[in-house]
């Protein structure tokens, strides 16, 4: 959520249902004794700034941060205290055997909540709701406070408060043009991310200077960040032993037996903790991690000890990658050649992987055994990640050849290619005929600075435009096509769809004229017609969703808006910036192949349709929306796109997706075509454009 709305009723509600967090006018009650609940001190901060106290939500929005942090430190605290203090005691043989194990179980339970409630209180007092948790996690806090310090004049505060947000929005292209603001007026050229992660930055430094050809700068920030990341392993593991959630029952109505019970809720602790692998290779804000991330480590590390003349060292993080890939040909030629610069002066096979490498290693196979022997002895539904995947290489080929250049031919070899983007298994044509004769062609892929493009004007005609615009009105509700949600994708509009079906049921039933329902049915087909020809597929195109949308600006909230109508995203798979990557995985519709966008008017304010680079911030082209133009695209990583805000009037279009997969055909098109069989059975009017429902059969 941006800064130009009210947050959800939840948030609202919670300076009613929780202690007051600060005073009236937005003031942070006195700090001390008990830790006051971060999502009540959120509540008021946010109130404060909509009553326009910026120096009270900035106190409070402060405090609900550093509130978040001490609750997640005492939690570490008291939980590795009494990891220390409590040993959990084995079970003995027999009757009452058991009684040992669970009675050190009890002892632990007690030693932790004795430890935290002087701090915390009672547990309940810091469940924050999931739309609370899931604002942190996006950094939202951190949007409100630039804004306050804005007002307040604090350019410094509000220049990192704004980088901070925009490390886990990099969709927010206002954001970034709001720090290129503060560098400018602040001459602030440092920018501090309040929420990085250390192991990560040390990580991101080593390979700077690795890429620099500074190997000891570049071994002391590596090994800075092993030791961070191990670190952070051991605390993302305690982490993992507070409450988790029941995922396929409700824990309230869950009648087991005990040792049921003790399953289900171990079983879902040990996938959090086996997690820990993705979730500290994972940067904030993001959803995917950097791929092969602590395999990495050792790997940038074995080469630069070799660089540096430290033949031990390099074979001994040469050794340790190896237990993340055993079979890596590179890397074992490494291993052997660094052997044999030792012969002579020492065993090599006294020089083993390393001791943290070893137990992570055997602890994260004995985890995966666990789970797999639960789902298949307990009824889980379990399925293993890879969390080595070595598609994530040293990205070296801007350092490495001149290096190697100066190095004996049997020297280190090392994996020069970066992992290609993932190409579609089909020939790419396109320049195909448009089929209709009063379709204008505009402009093709590279026109349009990418690939797979092209945008066509004359799809519909004016008259169409109104038509279809009427319709629109008549058969449209809020929140249609996403959930239910009225504001899916920015708190600062209102979105509502219809379906061709939806259409085409009140046209039968006289709720709109039947021609104008089928009109919507009939220029989709038109569409995906031109869509599958000019692209000059070999194959059927059969639609995946078809979807009238229309997206309003909402009065009193378009200020200062710093969000789009709709962020940067791919339409088949997850859009990483960071790492520069597209994970086609879900919740991504991956079965899209082709998207086009088919507007119905012009009398709007913004709302412009943009493409950018993998990084969703370098915009590649920028196409203003009017009645019967059509972009088209490829529905890929090679195409990220978003919306630009809508700031007055309303926005519509159809939105159109495609699949090359017939498995994956969208089901009401297909009842759709049902219905225009039936009403043409009826003579009730072939279509004006004489289309065939059942050519995409």
């Amino acid at each position: 959520m941006a800064p130009g709305s009210r947050p959800w009723g939840a948030l609202l509600l919670l300076p009613l249902l929780l202690p007051a967090a600060c005073g009236a006018g937005g003031g942070c009650g006195v700090e001390g004794g008990r830790l006051e609940p971060f999502d009540a001190l959120y509540a008021s901060g946010v109130e404060a700034y909509y009553g326009g106290d910026f120096a009270g939500a900035a106190r409070c929005l402060e405090r609900a941060l550093r509130s978040r942090r001490e609750l997640r430190a005492a939690r570490l605290r008291c939980r590795r205290r009494c990891r220390g203090q409590v040993r959990l005691a084995a079970a003995g043989p027999g009757a009452g055997g058991d009684l040992p194990f669970f009675g050190s179980v009890l002892r632990r339970a007690g030693c932790v909540r004795r430890c935290e409630e002087p701090r915390l209180g009672a547990a309940s007092r810091h469940r924050a709701a999931e739309e609370v948790r899931a604002d942190f996690q996006r950094r939202v806090p951190y949007s409100y406070l630039q804004r306050a310090y804005i007002q307040l004049n604090k350019l410094e505060e509000a220049a990192n408060a704004a980088h901070t947000f925009f490390m886990a929005n990099p969709e927010h292209m206002e954001i970034q043009q709001d720090i290129e603001n503060y560098k400018t007026i602040a001459g602030k050229v440092s920018l501090i991310d309040r929420e990085a992660k250390q192991h990560m930055e040390d990580y991101s430094a080593g390979v700077r200077h690795y890429d620099k050809e500074e190997y000891k700068l570049a071994i002391d920030f590596l090994e800075r960040a092993l030791k961070g990341y191990y670190s952070e392993d051991e605390d993302c593991q305690i982490m993992c032993e507070g409450p988790q959630r029941f995922e396929e029952h409700e824990y309230l109505d869950y009648k087991a037996g005990l040792y049921e019970a003790i399953a289900d809720h171990y079983m879902q602790v040990l996938a959090c903790k086996h997690d820990c692998v993705r979730e500290l290779a994972t940067r904030s804000g993001r959803i995917s991690p950097i791929e092969n991330f602590l395999p990495l480590h050792y790997d940038y590390l074995q080469f630069a000890y070799y660089r540096v003349g430290d033949y031990v060292k390099a074979l001994e993080c040469a050794k340790s990658y190896l237990l993340f890939h055993p079979d890596d040909e590179d890397v074992l030629e490494n291993a052997g050649y660094y052997e044999g610069l030792l012969e002579g002066t020492m065993d090599p096979d006294t020089i083993k992987p390393r001791k943290e490498a070893r137990t992570l290693l055997r602890r994260h196979k004995l985890e995966s055994h666990l789970l797999q022997v639960a789902a298949a002895g307990l009824g889980y539904t379990y399925t293993e990640p890879n969390y080595w995947n070595r598609y994530g290489a040293r990205q070296d080929e801007h350092s490495v050849p001149s290096s190697i250049s100066s190095e004996p031919e049997d020297g280190p070899r090392l994996s020069l290619a970066k992992k290609p983007m993932p190409k579609p298994n089909r020939e790419l044509k396109e320049g195909g005929p448009l089929l209709y004769s009063d379709v204008k062609f505009v402009y093709n892929s590279q026109q349009l600075n990418g690939t797979q493009r092209v945008l066509l004007d004359n799809v519909i005609s004016e008259e169409q435009c109104r038509e279809l615009h009427r319709v629109a009105s008549g058969i449209m509700l809020a929140g249609d096509g996403y959930r239910g949600k009225t504001s899916p994708h920015t708190p600062n509009e209102r979105f509502e769809g219809a379906t061709v079906l939806k259409a085409l049921k009140y046209g039968y039933e006289g709720r709109v004229p039947l021609k104008s329902a089928r009109l919507f049915y009939d220029i989709s087909e038109k569409a995906r017609r031109i869509v599958e020809s000019y692209f000059m597929l070999n194959s059927t195109l059969y639609f995946s969703y078809t979807h009238l949308v229309c997206r309003t600006a909402l009065s009193g909230q378009q200020e200062r808006r710093n969000d789009l109508s709709h962020p940067i995203h791919a339409d088949n798979c997850l859009l990483d910036p960071e790492a520069n990557e597209c994970w086609k995985e879900p919740p991504a519709y991956t079965f899209r192949d082709y998207s086009a966008l088919l507007y119905m008017n012009a009398d709007f304010e913004g709302g412009e349709f943009i493409f950018t680079e993998m990084d969703a911030k370098t915009v590649t082209a920028s196409i203003k929306p009017k009645c019967g133009r059509m972009i088209s695209f490829s529905s890929g990583g090679e195409n990220p796109h978003g919306v630009k805000a809508v700031t007055k009037g309303q926005r519509c279009a159809v939105a159109l997706w495609f699949t090359l997969d017939p498995l994956y055909r969208e089901l009401e098109r297909i009842q759709a075509d049902e219905v225009i069989a039936m009403l043409d059975q009826e003579h009730l009017g072939p279509s004006e454009m004489n289309i065939n429902p059942k050519d995409e059969l």
